[in-house]
């Protein structure tokens, strides 16, 4: 008789450790049934990695998942898991119903991501029970201390577990109870016993090959030769031995009153099922841990390989029960060497679990990347040309955090990730798309009503990320039919608040005042001039024609409720503002401005699932860019050149804010440069890492052509393919948890902004002092040049004069441009109006500044920089060299119930700004225009070129 199929009349099963669609479809698996008399199949993550991802044999199944909808990556797994567990429980259903509900049972296990979480564990356990609906499944549970508590409450439910990773006789004790104790709370219920049932998986072969390895210590360090002989005859007994001595206190257990109160309600005795029978070493038959495991109650779960050894030669005999007393011996006689079995059991559980947590990654790895492949072009594509050196260390970083599953710590908000202080209430931007889909209707509502008010404009009155966000979408979308043109005014220059106001006609414009604290000065600013003006136009009516985005409680929104404003949305507490433009902050913009929000924020929830928990770091695009860029700020390559194609080009200036603004503190920075033309290799240092987003249909080829030559020459290039403009909100997110990993790999909190408030504090100073004086305290520049007026504090002012500054704008140009070192970077600080001559201007200054000393550049208009660049300039690495310039206006604005101006407002701003960066030791100097900003412009362009000839 088949040897495998002889085992049934020693009172044990076999159990096949092995599944696949396959094996299951073309009858393999019912043949076993047939011909072994199989009864039971056990799954876990190693094998269906090699079932999904070794093999196309899945892929029209996924296929078919994400036509049905796109799906995480662990709900697609579940999903092809659940498919072929339920395929083959229905195949060995009439095992189960022929031993009625003895035998018959396929298992399933949780994740072992949850291996050290009760609660997890019972969750996920309940939810694969519904989601089988299988009266032959059994859920797998580790066995774990955590795992103990699980073990008994679902037990308690009616739900057949198996019990995994059992090494020890102790936790096997343990499991056991909690199994009674289970059963006895289920039928103290009115439970039937008789429908649950339950395995306790002991270990084998793994228990030899350890201890195998530390005999071989033992017998290579003893020079006795009878007692190199006796850790010898050890060798390859352990295992057994610990599993015979289990298998005699399950009978022990069994033979209890307490056991025959319920097997006399019709319990069924929990299984001693012996896993891990596949032997490893090749010196032992390849059948010894089946041969010498045969009894009764038990299970042995076994390879397809062993199954067809024992079938060939294996021989049979009721083997459980021998030689008891020489396991007990075997097992005193390793303590007596010196081997601690429980030590070794315990560091095979903590193995076993990152073992299958391991396989779970390379699991859900293979899902991930098949995902991607399926739905192509729906999910922006990614492609990193690090070079050697940085791709070795971005590779060893993504190891790291896939080793120490930090992807699911940064999702289940653990702070440790980062600095373990206040980084867990900053994460609600992670399920923000998920949220706002919930509130579609809303949204819906509100675009219905802009459209029947035919509002001409919307304009945004916010700094930061209030603005940035949107202004990448007015940019982006345009203008859509039957809906407002959606502007931005993020600045107190008194020339760009009267420009948007000649640009819209009071009355038909929508003002939406965005501000989560509602204390920011510009918005306030802004809405206050604003609000009267349309409340002139109006003949009082101004309420009507404005609407709040802030969060709950606020200032701005009781501002807001007392002037009878149209519509107040909140902000979520949780998200910061340069992580907000997919919560309230962009989405009510775009919702004023006609964009199709529905379209939108699915496309943006198939980046969210790319980036989520589930997704191991080399499938995932988010965390995958940031630990490039991580990678590249330990290796110096601090300075991140952004560019893009011109639909979306914006987008780098919101990118900026991000960048900067997070990993900008402590001496550290990412210092992002957004609007500088590519130019050849040889005028960048190694200080560079090139990101471009490049939208589909792009034909610039000169960009290409650039960036080409920038990998060849070696600079890191990461290229970002942007399917279409509807897919910005992808890159919004792929960059938010790109820069939530790069402050980790840096040490930071990336969620702060500890040096913004300083140059907050100072304005208000200067605002306080005008308040009282009617003007900002006086100051005395340093020099003089025609319109030019050179200011800096006594420090920088004696370092220049030594480095041969005197009274010509040149030659302090030339001796404050003359500080820039390699790897430093210089940034152009314009606090003056924000139009197209002046931004032309300012880049023209700062590629000829560029193309000469060689170092990255950058350009901010103030006051918006300082609340997205500013940051990194004050809090980052001392490594910028600044030019401030600021400028007379040649009309000012007042602004109502207030002494200061805008252009007070803004020249507090620019003042306190310089005073901060000089209060941190910058090299800084600050250049005055009067009069002309145009020709002030000019000439200072002019003496740049002197300076650094």
């Amino acid at each position: 008789m088949n040897p495998v199929k002889a085992l049934q009349k020693h009172g044990q099963a076999v159990w096949l450790d092995f599944l696949a669609r396959g094996f299951i479809a073309k009858g393999e698996l019912k043949a076993l049934i047939d011909t072994d008399g199989v009864r039971g199949v056990t799954s876990n993550p190693s094998i269906f990695e090699k079932a999904i991802g070794g093999s196309d044999e899945y892929d029209s199944a996924v296929s078919a998942l994400l036509k049905e909808r796109d799906r995480t990556v662990g709900d697609l797994y579940e999903a092809l898991a659940v498919q072929d567990i339920q395929k083959a429980a229905d195949v060995l259903r009439p095992v189960f119903d022929e031993l009625k509900g003895a035998d018959g049972f396929v298992s399933l296990e949780v994740s072992p991501y949850r291996a050290r979480d009760t609660a997890g564990t019972i969750a996920e356990a309940q939810r694969l029970w519904r989601d089988v609906k299988r009266d032959n499944l059994m859920v797998k549970v580790p066995g774990t201390r955590e795992g103990v508590p699980a073990i008994e409450k679902l037990i308690s439910q009616g739900i057949n577990i198996n019990i995994t990773l059992l090494f020890s006789q102790t936790m096997y004790a343990d499991v056991l109870e909690a199994y009674l104790n289970g059963l006895e709370t289920f039928v103290a219920a009115g439970g039937d016993p008789k429908k649950i049932a339950s395995v306790a998986s002991f270990f084998v072969s793994r228990i030899d090959t350890a201890v195998d390895k530390q005999l071989d210590e033992k017998i290579a360090a003893a020079n006795d030769k009878d007692q190199k002989a006796h850790l010898e005859s050890l060798k390859g007994k352990v295992a057994i031995a610990n599993a015979k001595l289990a298998y005699q206190h399950y009978k022990k257990v069994i033979a209890s009153d307490r056991w025959k109160k319920l097997a006399a309600k019709g319990a069924q005795v929990q299984r001693l099922l012996w896993a891990s029978t596949g032997t490893k070493n090749k010196a032992y038959s390849d059948v010894l841990y089946v041969e010498e495991l045969v009894g009764r109650d038990t299970v042995n779960t076994v390879p397809p390989a062993t199954l067809d050894a024992f079938r060939d030669h294996g021989k049979l005999r009721d083997s459980l029960e021998e030689n008891v007393k020489d396991a007990e011996q075997v097992l005193a006689d390793l303590a007596k060497a010196g081997i601690s079995l429980d030590a070794i059991t315990d560091k095979l559980v903590d193995e076993g679990v990152q073992l299958f947590a391991e396989a779970a990654d390379k699991l859900l790895g293979a899902v991930a990347h098949k995902r991607a492949a399926m739905l192509g072009a729906s999910v922006d594509g990614q492609a990193l040309a690090l070079g050697a050196d940085l791709d070795k260390a971005a590779k060893a970083l993504a190891e790291d955090w896939r080793a120490d599953g930090k992807i699911r710590a940064l999702w289940r908000r653990d702070a440790s990730v980062w600095t373990g202080k206040d980084e867990a209430k900053w994460l609600g931007w992670l399920d923000a798309v998920e949220r706002e889909q919930a509130a579609l209707t809303t949204y819906k509502s509100f675009s219905d009503w802009v459209k029947r008010e035919k509002f001409t404009d919307a304009v945004v009155l916010g700094m930061g990320g209030s603005s940035l966000g949107p202004e990448v979408l007015a940019l982006t979308f345009g203008r859509q039919g039957g809906f407002p043109q959606l502007r931005i005014l993020d600045s107190t220059d008194p020339a760009q608040v009267m420009r948007t106001e000649a640009s819209v006609t009071l009355g038909k414009t929508l003002f939406i005042v965005s501000s989560k604290s509602g204390g920011t000065t510009e918005p306030n600013a802004l809405m206050d001039y604003f609000f009267a003006r349309v409340g002139e136009a109006t003949g009082g009516e101004a309420g009507n024609y404005f609407v709040a985005v802030t969060d709950p409680g606020s200032s701005l929104e009781k501002v807001a409720k007392n002037r009878g404003f149209a519509h107040i949305f909140h902000g979520e507490p949780t998200i910061g503002g340069r992580y907000s433009v997919l919560s309230p902050f962009g989405l009510v913009p775009a919702a004023a401005a006609g964009i199709d929000l529905t379209k939108f924020l699915d496309l943006s929830a198939a980046m969210v699932r790319a980036c989520g928990a589930d997704v191991p770091p080399a499938e995932n695009p988010g965390v995958q860019l940031g630990l490039a860029l991580g990678a590249a700020a330990k290796a110096g390559q601090d300075k991140v050149t952004l560019s893009a194609s011109e639909q979306i080009e914006d987008f780098g200036a919101w990118a900026e804010q991000l960048i900067a603004e997070s990993t900008g503190k402590n001496g550290k920075a990412l210092i992002p440069l957004e609007g500088e033309t590519l130019g050849k290799p040889e005028l960048y240092g190694r200080d560079r890492i090139f990101i471009d987003l490049r939208l589909k249909g792009d034909d610039d080829s000169d960009r290409e052509a650039a960036l080409a030559a920038l990998e060849k020459a070696g600079h890191p290039v990461i290229r970002i393919a942007v399917t279409s403009p509807d897919h910005i909100g992808q890159e919004f997110f792929r960059f938010e948890i790109a820069t939530a990993v790069v402050g980790a790999v840096m040490g930071i909190n990336p969620f702060d902004q500890p040096d913004v408030e300083s140059a907050k504090v100072n304005t208000r100073e200067l605002i306080e002092a005008f308040d009282k004086s009617g003007q900002l305290p006086d100051e005395s520049p340093a020099a003089t040049d025609g319109s030019i007026a050179i200011f800096t504090d006594k420090k920088n002012a004696e370092v220049l004069r030594k480095a041969g500054a005197d009274g010509s704008l040149a030659s302090w140009l030339k001796a404050h441009l003359g500080r820039i070192q390699p790897n430093d970077y210089a940034a152009l600080l314009a606090y003056v109006d924000h139009d197209d001559d002046n931004v032309d201007a300012a880049q023209t200054i700062r590629m000829a500044i560029r193309n000469q000393k060689h170092v990255a550049t950058c350009v901010g208009f103030g006051p918006r920089f300082l609340h997205s660049t500013g940051q990194a300039y004050k809090g980052g690495p001392n490594t910028g060299v600044f030019l401030q310039i600021t400028a007379d206006d040649a009309k000012d604005l007042p602004v109502p119930d207030q002494k200061a101006s805008f252009g007070i407002i803004k020249a507090a701003q620019a003042r306190g700004d310089f005073d901060v960066l000089t209060s941190r030791d910058r090299r800084a100097l600050r250049l005055h225009i009067k009069g002309d900003v145009a020709k002030g412009l000019a000439d200072i362009h002019a003496a740049v070129n002197t300076a650094l000839k």
